[in-house]
């Protein structure tokens, strides 16, 4: 009996859709819509030993699987040390090579529908306009007071991955507001959009 060698082997190509692994994610991440909302990049070049750099990236490359990841920490324009907020978006891309994420892309967002406190619940919707597919994760919370929001926005292309996550906190004894979830998710397909035109050049 005879048996060809090869036969049963799983040809499927990975789809990348052009886009390409990046040591720094950072360089094509687009603050462009931050900035123009009144957001700087928060200078961390303090003389403490401690201090760390801003923005902050790691990436890395694998046969099966290329992660990257970009932080970027924001502080309103003109803010005073006395006048505290915390901003940050959190960006992460995954160039897929071995297991296509389509079938289990959308679950992996709805689950958050699943979390629930007595303060807070989580809204998952289907965003236009990114992508093969994307959603938006906004946290709802309980509270009446606007000192906080929390943001999620996934898009997969072929078999890339893309996440943003917009968090921010304003003190209560802040001047200031936080953006509304409505309002940071413009921002955030609007960064979205432009990094990954610019993550396939």
């Amino acid at each position: 009996m005879l048996f060809a060698t090869g036969g049963f082997e799983d040809e499927t190509k990975a789809d990348l859709a052009g886009y390409r692994y990046r040591t720094n994610l950072c360089t094509p991440t687009d603050t462009q819509p931050f900035e123009d909302a009144g957001y700087e990049q928060k200078d961390e070049s303090g003389s403490s030993s401690t201090s760390t750099s801003n923005p902050q990236h790691s990436s890395s490359e694998n046969a099966a699987l290329d992660s990257m990841t970009c932080n970027i920490d924001f502080e309103p324009s003109g803010s005073s040390s006395s006048d505290y907020s915390s901003v940050w978006l959190y960006t992460t891309a995954s160039l897929h090579k071995k297991t296509n994420p389509g079938p289990e892309f959308e679950a992996q967002y709805r689950s958050y529908e699943d979390q629930k406190t007595s303060t807070y619940s989580y809204e998952v919707s289907p965003v236009s306009g990114l992508g093969d597919e994307a959603y938006v994760v906004k946290q709802n919370n309980s509270s009446s007071s606007n000192t906080g929001a929390y943001v999620i926005l996934a898009v997969r292309e072929g078999w890339m991955t893309y996440q943003s996550t917009w968090s921010q906190y304003v003190s209560s004894s802040s001047n200031g507001s936080a953006k509304t979830p409505e309002e940071a998710t413009e921002l955030l397909k609007k960064s979205a959009k432009a990094t990954l035109e610019k993550m396939k050049e």
